[in-house]
């Protein structure tokens, strides 16, 4: 596994047959958060497990898994579901949630 503290905003993630997989928003925990603007993201944002990273250099994330593999894998984000930024809006388990 690479050094996870070398990943950043904005870099490109590559499945290990070089087939792009997403861009980096941040990093939450041991997970990296994709863009849900990223065209392969389809609008949500989706979660890819640091334990997951082959390599970080010349600004790209490279897995050690193929595209297809990091797919089928990743958490998405759901729609309805608690986050810890909806705690800190004030929002309530369950409750539908308004704006961004």
């Amino acid at each position: 596994m690479a050094d996870s503290t070398q990943i950043q905003e904005h870099m490109e993630i590559l499945g290990s047959d070089g087939e792009h997989v997403g861009t980096v928003d941040r990093l939450d925990g041991a997970r990296m958060k994709l863009t849900r603007t990223d065209p392969a993201a389809g609008g949500e944002h989706h979660f890819i497990h640091v334990d997951s990273v082959e390599s970080v250099e010349d600004g790209k994330v490279r897995l050690n898994r193929t595209g297809a593999q990091a797919r089928d894998e990743w958490g998405v984000e759901s729609v309805g579901g608690f986050t810890a930024e909806d705690h800190e809006h004030g929002a309530e388990p369950g409750s539908a949630r308004v704006g961004p």
